[in-house]
């Protein structure tokens, strides 16, 4: 284990740096040009008082809450890895809270708490691909709790023209200040509640599908380079 993993082990380490995380995203948003694409569609059903699932890559995780200027809850679905716990203070610093598990490859137990927190009027986002991919290839998790608590799936992306795009396994994009940005939501996605097994493996691999368009969309319009899914039989 390398000492930068050894030291973000410590929980004084991961609180540190979750304090300066959510900073630096405060920072990039506010020097930042951002542009956000398609708010009247989560707006029409937050008017309507209806819940609704948000997914997105774990790539284009961190500036997730530019998306969510509205006052009704949102919460993200967070892995138990120390990564997660990162995460999870960081999202809390900007006023959010989390859901501990993996929509993808978490138990019935994570799979509970976000129908719960739907039933409850809460949205809730989540990453097909998380925590660990494979990389821009959804699991059914997340169109099987939609199902479950009948409400639709929202692709959400976003890219950046000044970025550092990491060489980790889901090419974690991070905006410099003062980038052009843009975020864009994808038109929803209803999953009959009579769908069976092989419906929701159709469904996923639409999700997928349109969320990859909607990345690619966005990465082409800023000249950046082409991520592509990860080979199906990655781990």
């Amino acid at each position: 284990m390398g000492l930068l993993k050894r030291i973000m082990r410590r929980p004084g380490s991961r609180a540190t740096a979750s304090i300066l995380a959510a900073g630096y995203i405060r920072f990039v948003k506010l020097t930042g040009y951002w542009k956000v694409i398609g708010t009247d569609i989560p707006l029409a059903l937050l008017n309507e008082g209806k819940p609704f699932l948000v997914a997105f890559w774990h790539g284009r995780l961190l500036m997730m809450s530019l998306a969510w200027p509205y006052s009704q809850t949102f919460k993200m679905v967070i892995s138990q890895h120390p990564d997660g716990e990162l995460i999870a203070r960081t999202i809390k610093f900007l006023g959010f809270d989390s859901i501990t598990g993996s929509s993808s490859h978490g138990g019935f137990g994570t799979v509970r708490s976000i129908l719960r927190a739907l039933e409850s009027g809460e949205s809730v986002g989540v990453t097909p691909d998380g925590p660990r991919g494979p990389r821009m290839r959804a699991a059914k998790g997340a169109v099987f709790a939609a199902q479950r608590a009948g409400v639709p799936i929202l692709p959400l992306s976003y890219t950046a023209k000044q970025c550092k795009i990491l060489s980790t396994w889901d090419r974690f994009l991070i905006p410099l200040p003062f980038c052009r940005g843009i975020m864009k939501w994808g038109n929803p996605i209803t999953i009959p509640g009579d769908s069976n097994d092989s419906d929701v493996v159709r469904i996923t691999k639409d999700l997928e599908k349109q969320l990859n368009r909607l990345t690619h969309q966005l990465d082409a319009e800023l000249g950046l380079r082409k991520i592509s899914k990860a080979p199906e039989t990655a781990q």
